[in-house]
């Protein structure tokens, strides 16, 4: 057991990172909606997760750099390298933003159904107080950079909330031969925004920046890449037998409209009863503060290796950077939209992000002079490429779906 727990690597705190409040939420949704027909999407969106993540480890290892330092050192044109700098930083910058006020909204999520209606009126503003309580939560946390044995107890409870949805889904004894059926791509314009959010609650672009500078404190030498490949494959397919899970524990929920998280939580009745809302509760709330802290930090280290910053967590500029993000969160996440619209908005918008930062993972992974005979195979780039026309195509249509709708 002490030999298992040392070999887990960074592949662990890529899947803490995405099952978050967005994944039940999402996931949840798509179940109560489409019953098992989205598992297409989700089994996509996994092996997409591998594949993208498996890129960024291998950059990690045998560069010893991050994403963000290695882009900056490919480009000796100036106004090219600082355009495509700027393209990295805004595209994070925005989906991040995004993703933060969804994590925010996932704590008040299960907040409010504990200690009740989150909002109070201010000089005719409506203000949601819970929002800032996590906010100065994260901003405490992170302020203070002792806030890992904390993040590490509050995964604890999210991986037992996940593990909640794996009996859930058993006990509901879903029809095997429908679950299967599910696994059948079919695409259906009104399912174009979940397929998205699907992808973008397990695809998530900051993960990619974050696992190739955390591999790198793990893992020294190309010689170490079978582990690093082994870690982050095992741990992602958890994730993602975990995410197909909520899926099918939302789709034994009938004819509800999913509004909070009591009503979320209806996929663990069959498990835990009159209790389910409370655990659900308890869930969302750890995965929006571990999420809440994650996600700042992790932009912050994205623009540190964009603007090649050499001071260090405490450093003024990495904490304006994660102050920044976490203050978009905290705003927008106070502004009266419902929680879970905005948690489905943060999904699409990482979905639509996506397309931007795999192109770029996928061009460096084939630079000779970066990475030698470790760049990428041509089966590597097949699916890479696939992965990115998969990604392009699924935005186009969205923003087109938004046109033919307006």
């Amino acid at each position: 057991m002490k030999k298992w727990i040392a070999n887990i690597g960074p592949g662990a705190l890529v899947t803490a990172a995405f099952i978050g409040p967005g994944t039940v939420t999402v996931c949840t949704i798509a179940g109560v909606k489409f019953g098992y027909t989205l598992l297409w999407a989700l089994l996509l969106s996994i092996v997409a997760c591998i594949i993208l993540q498996e890129m960024a480890a291998r950059l990690g290892v045998v560069t010893q750099n991050g994403l963000s330092e290695v882009l900056k050192s490919q480009f000796q044109n100036k106004v090219l390298k600082w355009s495509l700098i700027g393209i990295v930083i805004s595209a994070i910058f925005i989906g991040n933003a995004a993703y933060e006020a969804g994590n925010i909204s996932g704590g008040v999520l299960g907040m409010s159904t504990i200690l009740g209606t989150p909002t109070i009126n201010l000089g005719g503003f409506t203000l949601n107080y819970q929002s800032l309580i996590i906010g100065v939560l994260a901003f405490v946390l992170l302020y203070i950079g002792n806030y890992k044995v904390l993040e590490r107890s509050l995964v604890v409870l999210v991986l037992g909330m996940s593990l909640a949805f794996i009996i859930a889904a058993v006990v509901t004894k879903p029809d095997v031969s429908l679950v299967l059926k599910g696994f059948v791509p079919v695409f259906e314009s009104e399912k174009i925004f979940m397929i998205i959010g699907l992808i973008g609650t397990t695809v998530v672009p900051y993960n990619l920046f974050l696992h190739a500078s955390l591999v790198k404190e793990k893992w020294k030498t190309p010689e170490e890449l079978p582990l690093a490949r082994k870690d982050t494959i095992i741990a992602i397919i958890g994730g993602g037998i975990m995410s197909m899970a909520i899926i099918i524990a939302g789709a034994a929920i009938q004819n509800i409209e999913v509004q909070n998280a009591a009503d979320l939580a209806k996929g663990l009745e069959p498990v835990f009863g009159v209790a389910a809302k409370y655990v659900l509760s308890l869930g969302l709330f750890a995965a929006g503060v571990t999420s809440a802290i994650t996600a700042p930090l992790a932009a912050a280290y994205v623009v540190k290796g964009c603007m090649g910053w050499k001071g260090g967590m405490k450093s003024k500029e990495f904490r304006s950077v994660w102050m920044f993000i976490l203050l978009l969160g905290v705003v927008f996440s106070s502004l009266g939209i419902k929680s879970i619209e905005i948690i489905q908005f943060a999904q699409v918008a990482n979905g639509l992000l996506l397309p931007i930062i795999a192109g770029f993972l996928v061009w460096v992974m084939n630079r000779k002079v970066l990475l030698g005979k470790y760049t990428n195979s041509w089966k590597q780039n097949l699916l890479g490429c696939l992965i990115l026309g998969v990604t392009v195509f699924l935005g186009l249509r969205s923003v087109w779906k938004v046109i033919v709708d307006l």
